[in-house]
């Protein structure tokens, strides 16, 4: 039988965050291994049940990442999974600070290329994280939601489709609208959304950063269940803005793979992991 390669090390710990409440947000750090460093990856996760069904997937890459040579952080933002808060306690410039917090901590402790690998909404917070840095930013999309209003319209239907028709599924969804609107949070499939998480969600979108922050690369792959699938339209539409701005060079993959953030049972996608890793690897680009 083949000889099985050993698991690369890994260090959890807690990132203290100062304020007038000190908070702490949980943390996985995976060091390179090998000689030099190719590069500093921040993993930015998805929103609400997403981040739970991607937890595998996430760590395998990361394990991925760290044996060919790249260091990894992997941050929990404020109310979600084990770090300081409830969901409902966290708005999105919270979300964006920790990014940010993340990012630096990674760039104080290793001279390498800064990566921010975002999955679905976590590549939004990527973009709005880059905007606050300073010198070049590489982006890891994983599947990116182009427009958050999207993502929370789909989030707030799990609550306005349970066991209501249409009608009443309209009114639910106007119910909590108003109730966002007027200050108030709302539970949707046990998690508690406030205000200032639903209004940055709904205005953000996947635009590049301004050439002023730094250049960078972008590697975008997107989960088909289909041999040779093209890119969804949505995101050839939103990717054609990465392209176009000129300073980010982009490259797009589809990847045959199950969307494991939104399956029932936990999926891998294999074929994703080492796709990941190769287009990270292939600096020739466009």
């Amino acid at each position: 039988m083949p000889e099985s390669r050993p698991l690369a090390p890994f260090n959890p710990f807690f990132l203290p965050v100062p304020g007038d409440i000190p908070s702490q947000r949980f943390c996985i750090h995976h060091p390179a291994q090998g000689g030099t460093v190719k590069g500093a990856v921040l993993y930015i996760h998805p929103f609400a049940e997403e981040m739970n069904k991607s937890r595998r997937m996430a760590a395998l890459q990361s394990r991925a990442l760290a044996a060919a040579g790249y260091t990894v952080l992997q941050i929990d933002l404020l109310g979600c999974g084990d770090s300081s808060g409830d969901f409902g306690d966290a708005s999105w410039q919270d979300w964006i600070d920790d990014v940010v917090r993340g990012a630096q901590w990674l760039t104080e402790r290793v001279q390498a290329p800064l990566w921010l690998w975002g999955l679905r909404v976590g590549c939004l917070l990527a973009v709005e994280a880059a905007r606050r840095l300073s010198g070049d930013t590489h982006f890891l999309f994983w599947a990116p939601v182009s427009a958050g209003k999207q993502s929370l319209q789909q989030f707030m239907r799990l609550k306005a489709a349970s066991g209501l028709g249409d009608g009443k599924a309209k009114a639910a969804m106007a119910e909590m609208r108003e109730a966002l609107a007027n200050g108030a949070s709302v539970d949707i499939a046990g998690y508690r959304l406030a205000p200032g998480l639903a209004a940055g969600l709904e205005h953000a979108s996947l635009t590049p950063p301004a050439s002023d922050t730094g250049h960078g690369r972008v590697e975008w792959l997107e989960l088909s269940t289909r041999e040779h699938a093209e890119l969804s339209p949505v995101g050839a539409r939103s990717a054609a803005l990465w392209h176009g701005a000129g300073h980010v060079r982009t490259r797009t993959h589809v990847v045959q793979g199950p969307s494991f953030w939104q399956t029932t049972e936990i999926e891998d996608a294999p074929l994703l992991i080492s796709q990941t890793l190769g287009a990270m690897q292939d600096e020739s680009g466009p």
